[in-house]
């Protein structure tokens, strides 16, 4: 994903979507995905396993915290670039998994 602009930074939340998929009938969905953020450089800037064990308390404020405790989810303050969420497997199986990306500033 890209966050354009020249200055200033932004405020976003990464999560992943995996066991949730289930309910919507994904049947092969990831059981206990983990989150990587890397910069434009391949440069790791967070890592979360389950959302619950990063910022909790901010995350349930944003009013997008993960459905499942196995989700996982990053929040923090990025400069204008390109970056890349990389999800995985934690026990190295495959699946399907989602990540989503959302802006919590203003406009």
């Amino acid at each position: 994903f890209i966050i354009s602009g020249t200055t200033g930074t932004t405020r976003v939340l990464v999560r992943t979507v995996a066991p949730s998929l289930i309910s919507a009938g994904v049947t092969d969905a990831m059981p206990d995905p983990t989150l990587e953020l890397r910069d434009g450089n391949g440069t790791l800037i967070a890592a979360n396993d389950n959302w619950r064990e990063g910022p909790e308390l901010e995350i349930q404020e944003s009013k997008l915290a993960p459905t499942n405790d196995l989700e996982s989810a990053i929040i923090t303050t990025l400069p204008s670039g390109p970056y890349t969420a990389v999800i995985h497997e934690k026990n190295g199986q495959s699946g399907v998994g989602l990540f989503e990306v959302y802006n919590l500033q203003n406009p």
